[in-house]
């Protein structure tokens, strides 16, 4: 066994005996053993420092640090002592619910209701006609759907350029339960539990397809739990093998359950081929063309006071290789240009004062201090990528 893999058994071990101890009322046990998976997580964290989830055993060792001081200031001194010494045996007989665990057993994916529209999602045309024609349509008239349709739907390309807003519109469209999860909530708070986390929620949307109401699990950062990973350490394993079973198990069980997995991801090339073809639908959520752009930039420039020489066109052409959150900063920087200029002029304290408008130097200037955020050799990745495994 690798000293990663041990690390990992060690603290899950210490934490789930520390979970226990702390739901039969043994504070001070209990106390020890969260103590000694902090350690043993953050030795991991130390030792693999490339470690895809690292971010993830750090927010855990967190959360059992918060629950000690919850615990400790729940216990005296000598309550402490008295567990220490004897074992702890006067903890195994206290009263129900006497360990403070509610916060332990918790939803850990809370299911938001989306509120954005497809008037929301600039472009992406081809994207939306392929969601559309997976989700909503067999949603609206699943009796028009006698070999089923897809479940699985896998939206990957560059960052900031719509990929989370088009699911959540997708939610709205169809009236969903949005399950919105990533690696930090689905790999478990409580170690070990990890598996057990994915179970509940897709029992959860499986719940709510048959009281009616459609599900979308969407997963942010997919490649971060799905990805091919060298060290991975046992739980990765476990929990990509539990997810891959529940996704079969959707499928294989009706073909009416309106329960749908939509995974987002930068790095598709990461993912497991395993994930790959299980997602039906393979869709390039690609950076905005030129109309795009210029879409967006009216969309961003509504509520923005800009003086008649400002040319959209323009801005839409000199902005090209930018992605949609690209073309937000611009506009919100050269905003908070005009408002800097406007607070260092001492006039800002004179409510009846109004900043001058934007011009179109403004947002030239901006442009040109800064660069897009997506490169040329990555978007050549992305399109290579889609070449191969695209699935629209």
């Amino acid at each position: 066994m690798s000293a990663s893999n041990e690390l990992e058994k060690a603290a899950t071990a210490y934490a789930l005996d520390a979970v226990r101890l702390d739901k039969q009322g043994a504070k001070g046990r209990a106390i020890t053993m969260y103590q000694k998976a902090i350690e043993s997580l953050l030795q991991l964290v130390q030792l693999y420092p490339d470690y895809s989830l690292n971010k993830v055993y750090v927010q855990r060792a967190i959360a059992y640090q918060e629950r000690i001081k919850i615990l400790q200031g729940s216990v005296s001194p000598s309550e402490l002592r008295a567990e220490s010494n004897n074992g702890g045996e006067g903890g195994e007989t206290a009263t129900e619910g006497g360990g403070g665990g509610g916060k332990q057993d918790e939803e850990l994916v809370v299911t938001e209701k989306p509120k954005v529209n497809w008037s929301e999602v600039v472009g992406l045309d081809m994207a939306k006609k392929a969601v559309k024609e997976a989700i909503v349509y067999p949603v609206q008239r699943p009796d028009l759907f006698p070999l089923g349709w897809p479940r699985g739907i896998l939206l990957f390309g560059p960052p900031g350029c719509g990929k989370t807003l088009l699911a959540a519109a997708v939610a709205t469209e169809i009236d969903a339960n949005f399950y919105s999860i990533d690696a930090a909530s689905i790999m478990s708070k409580w170690l070990g539990e990890a598996e057990q986390n994915v179970a509940k929620l897709f029992n959860s949307a499986r719940k709510s397809s048959n009281e009616g109401k459609p599900a979308i699990v969407f997963v942010d950062e997919l490649d971060s739990l799905m990805g091919q990973h060298q060290n991975e350490v046992g739980g990765e394993i476990r929990v990509r093998n539990q997810f891959l079973k529940e996704m079969d198990g959707i499928v294989d069980k009706g073909k009416n359950l309106h329960v749908y997995v939509i995974g987002a991801t930068n790095k598709p090339w990461d993912l497991d081929w395993a994930f790959i073809r299980r997602f039906q639908k393979r869709i390039l959520v690609p950076l905005p063309d030129h109309h795009t752009r210029l879409m967006m930039l009216k969309l961003y420039t509504a509520n923005l006071q800009i003086a008649p020489d400002v040319d959209l066109h323009e801005l839409a052409r000199l902005s090209e290789g930018f992605s949609g959150s690209d073309i937000r900063d611009v506009c919100q920087s050269a905003q908070l240009k005009i408002i800097g200029e406007f607070f260092e002029s001492g006039k800002a304290m004179d409510k009846a004062a109004k900043p001058r408008s934007l011009t179109m130097n403004d947002f030239k200037q901006i442009l040109e201090e800064r660069k897009p955020s997506v490169s040329l050799d990555m978007l050549a990745m992305y399109n290579r990528w889609f070449e191969a495994f695209k699935a629209l």
